[in-house]
């Protein structure tokens, strides 16, 4: 696997700025988890919240030390700063989700985009900008693509799409690969989270298409790691933390 890791004379900002999108009065931890393990692999993480969800980001301020957390009226300046932007992890599928989600991937289609969980719940398909990353399980799929086979909606839509089962596969309509691993552990709400949240990182430095194949491997290995010491016993908070031990070994052996 030939992907980005710091190089020891790197500085601030050459390994990589996320802004993530999400959050809700429902869903509260889950975009905080995507930001946990994001945090641990990029330079630079930011936060926004939706609007309603004031008291979201006040906790967030208190509970997530490792990250920048922006207003709304900041966040089409962060957007244009970023390498990455992830949209969806903790976002509840409604009217104002979808709204959001629509408008600002249309008026940034060029910007390297992560798509996940309500966001790509409620997004348009014609919406869906060239080379995002689409992560969703089979339910969501479905509801974006009905029975298209994955090879094809990605061709027709120019995305990369990474279909999460027992063996993820993923494609760019052109190449497809599939990755097995895991284990029941990895059925815990929240591990999708850290799954957008680990592929967006390493997206900030990499092609989308490699980054979402990097991601999904070393999600798989980091469950299988935690499954030796605690079997299916682990939730989405020990899978964060085990990512960055897992990639350790594996690029800095």
């Amino acid at each position: 696997m030939n992907i980005h890791v710091p190089k020891p004379d790197s500085h601030k900002g050459q390994n990589g700025k996320l802004l993530l999108i999400g959050g809700s009065e429902l869903f509260h931890a889950a975009s905080l988890w995507s930001l946990t393990v994001a945090s641990r692999i990029v330079d630079l993480v930011h936060y926004c919240s939706v609007p309603e969800n004031n008291e979201i980001v006040k906790n967030a301020k208190e509970e997530f030390r490792n990250g920048i957390v922006i207003s709304r009226n900041d966040i089409h300046d962060y957007i244009q700063e970023d390498d990455v932007i992830l949209i969806g992890p903790g976002m509840e599928r409604t009217k104002e989700t979808e709204e959001l989600t629509n408008t600002i991937v249309t008026k940034y289609p060029n910007k390297q985009w992560v798509i996940d969980a309500g966001a790509l719940q409620m997004i348009d398909p014609i919406n869906i900008p060239k080379n995002a990353i689409l992560t969703p399980h089979h339910q969501e799929y479905e509801r974006v693509f009905g029975t298209k086979h994955p090879v094809d909606a990605a061709k027709k839509y120019q995305c990369i799409i990474v279909l999460k089962g027992v063996v993820d596969i993923i494609t760019n309509g052109v190449e497809i690969k599939e990755v097995s691993g895991g284990n029941a552990g990895m059925t815990k709400g929240g591990t999708g989270d850290v799954l957008a949240g680990l592929i967006a990182a390493i997206a900030t430095t990499n092609d989308p298409f490699e980054s979402a194949i990097a991601g999904s491997t070393i999600n798989k290995k980091a469950g299988d790691e935690l499954y030796k010491t605690v079997g299916p016993f682990f939730n989405a908070t020990d899978l964060a933390n085990q990512i960055p031990k897992t990639m350790k070994k594996m690029f800095y052996p």
